[in-house]
């Protein structure tokens, strides 16, 4: 039986003093050019948090604009503000750093985060304003005097917090002498875990039908690992979320892949509902604080915003077919096998080609690709181009090599067959996975019948092998058809029992 997709959010933390204290970019400038120019400009370079959350990109990603619009729009986006955008968004909301300071805080189950008391007054005001936070207050606490925050970071090298440039608050490290528990890897976690948490509720508050005692398992699929020196990627991210977010049914794992474990989660998401195990299955990601401000030095020095201001995270249910929302196609899955080679075309033909043949589709059969999504304005000022777009020209020419595409129709299956990026590039973020949310929401409307969604991780960044990966999916219209379950009751195979019993005794009285 296929799964399905029946609901998904999106959500960004904006973090404009992470950006200069935690991305690793300047964190790097710092240790090795403490004088830098490039850190004196940067704070020149952050926007306001109003220009974050009325930044074209940043309202597609939380489902205010569309791609289609958004495509549309001549760049540079950062110069064309939608003019009083809601931070709240169709899939999810942008939130501000201090609300997402907080969260941290109620992330912390070993009192490691402190935060100073007028700054925690404050944050405990904004959590009961906001709709999906004011059940967690009481988690917050009073704060702390700021005595013992500067303390604790001049003292045990604990992680600054700021607002403004200004020292409110810190994440402790969780083990003296464990270099996996210091406070910036501590801190790196909580972000992880509160964007995930973040994602989590906007998946339930923009899904209301999707109760959260009805969650069989989670799959947490981020970029991060958590553990200490005796196991440095233990987990378990998954059911951390699952305890503050409610879902006390379930229980729940991690998924590493670097970018393309999102596409990995759903396809493990797909078989365990599949196979009648679970019945709903929440894929959830949260951002990555290392990759803030990862190409700002282009940035700055094209003078522009420093674009990579925001934490990414997703959630995405998968569950047993309703008959109503898209399915997951399990019989047709793209893989990038040890053997397939390295080259763009034998990636393409291993994930796009060979699973549109195992489904008996062509390349014109998907009305949407869903490749690696990332915001072109961010990348291209760095020399990486256009993303999305270098996708779409690789898939374009596989399918004019095999004879299902016009020479001449290349030029515009871009526009016909994709969307532009509009994700933040924290690698898993942008990989296939914000195709999701408007893909279910444009079979569900009719506008479209299949998408596809394409992960590729490079699985040589751990320096454990040359290779990378690619794995995808297709998602198509539901049918509107569930087959019946093939199991029968206890009492149906007593009955079915007896009935032969009957027969054959009937047989033998005949001989």
């Amino acid at each position: 039986m296929n799964p399905v997709i029946k609901g998904a959010s999106y959500v960004l933390v904006n973090a404009p003093d992470m950006i200069i204290h935690n991305g690793t970019t300047q964190t790097l400038e710092r240790e090795t050019h403490p004088d830098s120019e490039y850190l004196k400009e940067l704070p020149k370079h952050i926007r306001e948090f109003k220009d974050v959350v009325e930044y074209p990109a940043s309202q597609t990603y939380i489902g205010n604009y569309s791609p289609e619009e958004l495509g549309k729009l001549p760049k540079p986006w950062f110069e064309k503000n939608i003019e009083g955008a809601s931070r709240f968004g169709k899939f999810g909301e942008v939130m501000p750093q201090d609300e997402f300071y907080g969260l941290m805080k109620v992330s912390d189950a070993f009192d490691l985060v402190l935060i100073e008391k007028a700054v925690m007054s404050d944050i405990k005001a904004k959590f009961e304003a906001h709709p999906l936070l004011k059940d967690l207050v009481s988690k917050l606490g009073e704060g702390f005097d700021i005595e013992a925050i500067e303390k604790a970071v001049n003292e045990t090298h604990a992680e600054a917090l700021y607002i403004d440039g200004k020292l409110i608050g810190c994440v402790k490290r969780a083990h003296e002498f464990d270099k996996n528990l210091t406070s910036h890897i501590i801190c790196e976690n909580l972000v992880v875990k509160a964007s995930g948490i973040l994602a989590a509720l906007n998946l339930f508050a923009k899904n209301p039908e999707i109760k959260k005692e009805d969650i069989d398992y989670i799959i947490e699929c981020s970029e991060e690992a958590c553990g200490d020196m005796n196991q440095r990627g233990g987990g378990n991210f998954a059911k951390a979320i699952g305890e503050i977010v409610g879902t006390m049914n379930a229980t729940g794992s991690d998924v590493r892949g670097f970018c393309a474990a999102p596409t990995h989660a759903m396809i493990y998401a797909s078989a365990l509902v599949a196979s009648g195990m679970f019945k709903n299955v929440m894929v959830v990601a949260g951002g990555a604080s290392a990759k803030l401000g990862m190409n700002g030095k282009d940035h700055v020095k094209k003078g522009m915003p420093v674009l990579e201001e925001v934490i990414g995270g997703f959630a995405v249910l998968v569950s047993e077919n309703d008959g109503i929302n898209p399915i997951i196609r399990t019989d047709a899955i793209g893989r990038h096998t040890i053997s397939a080679g390295a080259s763009p075309q034998a990636v393409m033909e291993a994930i796009v080609e060979a699973p549109l043949t195992a489904a008996g589709l062509s390349f014109n059969d998907i009305d949407v690709y869903g490749p690696e999504m990332q915001n072109p304005e961010m990348t291209e000022p760095a020399g990486a181009g256009d993303v999305p777009t270098a996708n779409y020209k690789m898939i374009g020419a596989l399918a004019v090599k095999k004879g299902q595409l016009e020479k001449a129709q290349l030029k515009d299956f871009f526009t016909t067959k994709g969307w532009v990026g509009f994700a933040p590039t924290q690698g898993h973020i942008p990989s296939g996975a914000p195709v999701m949310g408007f893909g279910r929401e444009r079979i569900l409307s009719g506008d479209i019948n299949r998408f596809m969604v394409i992960g590729k991780g490079s699985l040589f960044l751990g320096r454990m092998t040359r290779l990378f990966d690619g794995v995808s999916f297709i998602v198509e219209k539901n049918p509107g058809t569930v087959k019946a379950e093939a199991s029968i009751s206890r009492e149906e195979v007593k009955s079915m029992v007896g009935e032969a019993m009957k027969d054959f005794a009937s047989y033998l009285l005949q001989k």
